[in-house]
C-alpha cells in the first residue's frame, strides 16, 4: 500500500523546536532572504552564502550558535560523503567522454542518419544522451557547436535545433542522477536512488518531447537566428581516432544499467549470490567507479591515448567540480540547520494539515528559490531541506516523486540572475528579449510539464 500525497500524517521522531512556530518561520524567511541577497546582490559565492545563511537561521531561531555550527558541519559532512564522491566520479566520466571524441561519435552517428524533419528530434536525443553522464555546463559547451554545425549544413534556423538539444540536456540535469541536483534531493529526503533513477528517466522523456521539439517549433517562429560561422569548437580531441558509436553508448549506459539492476533486485527481494552481487555492483559509488575505469580503457584505447594522457584527463576533471562539491556540502549544512532548529518540521506539519499536494508545494518552494537566486542547486538544496520531514510519511515511490517535483521546480524560468541564461544568450548571439522567448520559456515549459508528468505518475501509483 502506498501513502496518499494529499493529506499526510506529521512526521515522526521530530526534532524539538528551539522556538515558537512564528519565530521559526521568521527565521526561515530571514535566512532565505539573506541567502538570496548574498547571492544576487552581494554576488557572494553560494558556498559562503549558504554558510552565512545557516548561521542567520540559527541566530534568529534562538538556537545556540555552537549547536548551529554543529548542525551545519554535520550536514556538510554527511552530504559531502554521500554526494561529493559521485560528483567527482561523474566529472571524470564526462571529461573522458568529451576529450576522447566519444561524444562526437554518438553525435555524428545520430545526425548522419536523420532527415531535416527528424533533426530536431535527433538533437533532443543527443542532448538527453550526452546529458546522462555530463554536467550541464560541460554538455552545453559540447552541444552548442554541434547544433551550429548541423544548422549550417541543413540550412535550418538554429533555434529549431538548439531548443530540443537544450531541453534534453536540461531535463537530465533536473531529473536524473548522478547529476548534483537529484543526488542532493535524494540524500536529503532519503529516497531510493534506483527508484528515482528509473522514474526520473520516465518523467524526463515526455518532458523533453514537449519542451524540446514541440516547443522548439513555436520558438523558431518567434526568433530566427542564423548559425554563427566563426564559432570555434572547444574540447576538440588531439587524436584523429575516437571510440566507436556502439562502445561509447554501451559505456554511457553502464552505470545506469548497474543501478537499475540493483533497484530490480531490491524490489524483487532476490536473496542469493546474484542478488548480493548486483546489490553491491549497483551501489552508486561502485557503479560509477566501475564505469570510470571502463571508460578509461574503452575511451582511451578508442582514441589511441597513452596511459599518461588518460590520467591527465582524469586529473583535469576535478578542479572544475571543486566548487560544486563545496556548494553541495554547504547545502547539506543548510538543510541540517533547518531540521535541527525545527523549521522543517513546522513546514511539514503545515503541509500535512493544509490539504495541498505535497508534490505541488515542493515544486512551488523550489520555483520560488530558483526565481530569487537563479541557482537550480540552491533551489534544490533549500526545497529538499524544507520538505525532508514530510518524506518520512511517504512510500518509496512517492519519495522519489517528491525528488522529481523539486527537480522540476528548480529549473523554472531561467532569467538574468542565472549563469545559464547568459551562456545561452552569448553562444546563440541573441539579445535579452530573444533569450527570454526561447531559453527562458523552454525552461518554464520543461518545469511545468515535468510537474504534470510527476502528478500523473503519482495518480497512477495511487490507483495501484
Amino acid at each position: 500500500m502506498t501513502v496518499p500525497t494529499l493529506l499526510l500524517p506529521a512526521a515522526t521522531d521530530a526534532v524539538d523546536p528551539v522556538a515558537g512556530d512564528g519565530q521559526l518561520i521568521t527565521a526561515a524567511l530571514v535566512g532565505i532572504a539573506v541567502l538570496v541577497l548574498l547571492i544576487t546582490v552581494v554576488k557572494l559565492h553560494p558556498f559562503l552564502s549558504l554558510t552565512i545563511g545557516s548561521l542567520v537561521v540559527g541566530l534568529v531561531a534562538t538556537m545556540p550558535m555552537v549547536d548551529t555550527v554543529a548542525a551545519f558541519t554535520k550536514g556538510f559532512g554527511e552530504t559531502s560523503a554521500n554526494v561529493g564522491i559521485l560528483v567527482a566520479l561523474g566529472a571524470m566520466f564526462g571529461k573522458l567522454l568529451a576529450d576522447s571524441g566519444g561524444a562526437d561519435a554518438v553525435v555524428d552517428a545520430i545526425v548522419g542518419r536523420s532527415s531535416p524533419r527528424v533533426l530536431p528530434w535527433a538533437m533532443a536525443g543527443i542532448g538527453a544522451l550526452i546529458g546522462l553522464p555530463m554536467f550541464f555546463e560541460i554538455g552545453l559547451v559540447l552541444l552548442l557547436p554541434i547544433v551550429f554545425l548541423v544548422a549550417r549544413r541543413s540550412e535550418q534556423n538554429v533555434v529549431a535545433l538548439g531548443i530540443p538539444a537544450l531541453a534534453g540536456l536540461s531535463a537530465m540535469h533536473a531529473f536524473v542522477p548522478p547529476h548534483p541536483g537529484p543526488l542532493i534531493a535524494i540524500d536529503a529526503v532519503g529516497a531510493d536512488l534506483g527508484t528515482t533513477l528509473g522514474l526520473g528517466i520516465l518523467v524526463a522523456l515526455p518532458t523533453i518531447v514537449v519542451a524540446g521539439p514541440l516547443f522548439g517549433m513555436l520558438a523558431a517562429r518567434w526568433v530566427r537566428i542564423p548559425a554563427p560561422t566563426t564559432f570555434e569548437r572547444t574540447n576538440v580531441p588531439e587524436h584523429g581516432a575516437r571510440p566507436s558509436f556502439g562502445a561509447t553508448v554501451a559505456t554511457i549506459l553502464l552505470p545506469i544499467v548497474l543501478m537499475m539492476a540493483k533497484a530490480v533486485v531490491d524490489v524483487l527481494e532476490v536473496d542469493n549470490w546474484v542478488g548480493t552481487a548486483l546489490d553491491f555492483l549497483g551501489t552508486p559509488i561502485i557503479a560509477l567507479l566501475i564505469s570510470v575505469l571502463v571508460a578509461m580503457v574503452v575511451f582511451g584505447r578508442g582514441a589511441r591515448m597513452s596511459r599518461d594522457e588518460v590520467m591527465k584527463i582524469v586529473e583535469g576533471s576535478l578542479p572544475g567540480v571543486a566548487g560544486i562539491i563545496l556548494i553541495v556540502g554547504a547545502g547539506g549544512g543548510f538543510k541540517e540547520t533547518l531540521i535541527e532548529t525545527g523549521i522543517a518540521q513546522v513546514v511539514a506539519d503545515w503541509v500535512s494539515e493544509s490539504g495541498f499536494s505535497v508534490l505541488v508545494v515542493a515544486w512551488l518552494v523550489a520555483v520560488g528559490i530558483r526565481l530569487a537566486t537563479g541557482s537550480a542547486t540552491v533551489a534544490t538544496v533549500t526545497a529538499a531541506g524544507i520538505m525532508a520531514p514530510i518524506a518520512e510519511g511517504l512510500g518509496s515511490v512517492e519519495t522519489s516523486l517528491l525528488v522529481l517535483a523539486i527537480g522540476a521546480g528548480s529549473v523554472f524560468f531561467s532569467h538574468v540572475n542565472d549563469a545559464g541564461f547568459w551562456l545561452v544568450k552569448e553562444y546563440f548571439r541573441m539579445d535579452v528579449p530573444q533569450t527570454i522567448k526561447t531559453w527562458s520559456l523552454m525552461e518554464t515549459v520543461l518545469s511545468v510539464t515535468g510537474l504534470g508528468v510527476v502528478l500523473l505518475a503519482d495518480l497512477v501509483v495511487g490507483l495501484l
